[in-house]
């Protein structure tokens, strides 16, 4: 009787030393439907420039209305992550507020948060990195006013790429939290 509890412990700490061994590393992307328009690599060289990626830059939707959604929506729609890290690049602080101000400002609208992660750790720990990057966003937007009810986190881990390759650059790529109106 004394076996079973000893074996748990034993298979909760393997697994959790096998979690920490791997690790996942994510990239950036643009997350728009147009394709790459060079938005996507502004922020992969060390986190410094943002050219290209203006949080407080509010346009028209470029992917169109879609289920009574307003225009407005921020362009910007991809915030990246550092190598096996959720937490938010300062960078990415404006872009997070534009889309915390345009989910105040409409009650009705919903918005998917989709964690992504590159290929490297296994499939297990890239989901669980995916969706603490995406809950990450999901407490940021929640602590400048936006109503959870308009908030959903998925996580895609490393199934979904943004780009495909084995280099840091399509890494970096894949490090990410898409903004799915």
């Amino acid at each position: 009787m004394h076996v079973t509890p000893y074996a748990k412990h034993l298979a909760v700490a393997l697994s959790l030393v096998v979690m920490a061994g791997c690790s996942s590393t994510g990239g950036t992307q643009d997350g728009s439907m147009a394709g790459s328009n060079g938005a996507g690599s502004a922020g992969m060289n060390g986190g410094a420039s943002t050219q290209g990626m203006n949080g407080g830059q509010v346009g028209s939707n470029s992917m169109g209305k879609r289920d009574g959604q307003q225009d407005g929506i921020p362009q910007v729609r991809t915030i990246y992550f550092d190598y096996d890290r959720d937490t938010i690049r300062s960078e990415f602080e404006p872009v997070m507020t534009a889309h915390a101000q345009f989910l105040k400002s409409h009650p009705n609208a919903s918005v998917v948060l989709q964690g992504h992660t590159d290929e490297r750790g296994t499939r297990e720990y890239n989901l669980a990195l995916g969706e603490r990057r995406a809950n990450a966003v999901e407490r940021y937007l929640t602590v400048q006013g936006v109503s959870p009810s308009q908030l959903e986190v998925v996580s895609y881990g490393e199934e979904r790429p943004a780009v495909r390759g084995t280099s840091e650059d399509s890494y970096a790529q894949n490090r990410r939290v898409v903004f799915d109106y």
